[in-house]
């Protein structure tokens, strides 16, 4: 029997696409999965797609239900829809919407044994592509990740609807995938587990470094273009990064710090109205000052959040004058037994982690004022 401790895996979904209008032709590739399709969207993607959906559908010949999602990732919304799918014999489920929706999507694909399909309609995480959902109290407090054997059987994205959305999606997307590269690095230097059970491959590794040269080099240009809900070969590029890159890279180079401190950041209230992008990124920021990264790679990555508009300082999630006790209920969440802190290299404590949330903070606030650099609006 192999050595668990020596084992690689990288894991994908069993196909992916994107393209400008590629919504038109999900009909004809859900046919090919199901005959009897439940779609999972809120109101608002209702109003925003369901024409376009219903239209490929009717052309494929599939009749398609529909079912309106409650709003929140939890195991109560999970169950509920689980009990529809059952009861009106349903083949495959098709998540259409942001990550909670596609994240619902697959939980209940999987506890009702039938094929999944993720179809986003924003670039904010990289979900879609991803064999795990992250699920919350009904309050929307983090709760768990909740694994599966298999990745989505179809990953559908419409580039046009990325674009049409407000550019905060896709920079919130950005925040989430920029933590790809750094989590995996650390991953790796532990010899720690990723999220598909092993240790990090080549492949998970080149792609999360892939991912965050990507948003380097096109992530300025993308958000221009999101800004003018045009889609060009930037927006393109990042809409990848964000989505397939990340979800990849991460799933299978592994994570550690950054997430850890997102999946704390939920426990205050005052975070909530901000999205897990912008959450995440203050979670790199935390992990740079845990790691000591050097002061020229904490700059440049300063420089890049503050001219797409990414959160770089607690005031930018709205944690202006939030005390040490609050940092520490964050901080305690963050490092329970089980959070992917523990695949830092080094052993991680409550105490360090309220540190360097706060060195991460003044850093942030010190480099603004010398550098003279004035942050892009964060949209909120």
């Amino acid at each position: 029997m192999a050595d668990p401790g020596t084992v690689q895996s990288l894991i994908a979904p069993r196909r992916y696409i994107q393209g400008r209008g590629v919504l038109a032709s999900i009909g004809k590739h859900v046919a090919e999965l199901g005959s009897q399709p439940l779609l999972i969207a809120d109101e608002n993607v209702w109003k925003l797609a369901g024409d376009q959906l219903s239209s490929s559908f009717k052309k494929a010949g599939v009749d398609v239900k529909r079912e309106v999602f409650g709003g929140v990732c939890s195991h109560r919304e999970i169950d509920r829809i689980t009990e529809v799918v059952k009861a009106g014999g349903t083949d495959v489920v098709v998540g259409v919407g942001g990550g909670t929706t596609l994240d619902t999507a697959k939980a209940v694909g999987h506890q009702a044994g039938i094929a999944w399909v993720t179809a986003p309609t924003v670039a904010s995480t990289d979900a879609p592509t991803s064999a795990l959902s992250v699920v919350y109290t009904d309050d929307g407090v983090f709760e768990e990740y909740v694994f599966f054997p298999h990745n989505p059987d179809l990953v559908l994205v419409d580039t046009q609807l990325c674009a049409n959305a407000p550019f905060r999606f896709l920079v919130s997307g950005m925040g989430d995938a920029l933590a790809t590269w750094v989590e995996a690095r650390a991953t790796a230097e532990a010899r720690g587990s990723t999220m598909a059970g092993g240790l990090p491959t080549m492949a998970g590794l080149a792609l999360a470094k892939l991912s965050w040269d990507t948003l380097i080099s096109y992530g300025f240009s993308a958000r221009q273009a999101a800004q003018q809900h045009v889609v060009t070969p930037a927006l393109e590029k990042v809409v990848e990064a964000n989505t397939l890159l990340s979800g990849l890279g991460f799933e299978s180079g592994g994570l550690a710090a950054a997430h850890a401190v997102h999946n704390g950041l939920t426990a205050l209230d005052q975070t909530h109205h901000f999205m897990h992008g912008e959450k995440v990124n203050f979670g790199t920021l935390t992990q740079f000052a845990l790691e000591d990264r050097p002061t020229r790679e904490y700059n440049e990555f300063a420089s890049f959040c503050m001219s797409v508009g990414l959160p770089t300082t607690l005031s930018d999630l709205g944690l202006d004058g939030v005390s040490r006790d609050e940092l520490m209920t964050v901080a305690k969440a963050a490092t329970v037994p089980g959070e992917t802190i523990h695949n830092m290299p080094f052993p991680v404590t409550p105490e360090m982690v309220v540190d360097a949330m706060v060195a991460a903070d003044s850093y942030s606030r010190a480099y603004q004022l010398e550098s003279g650099q004035q942050a892009a609006a964060i949209p909120h």
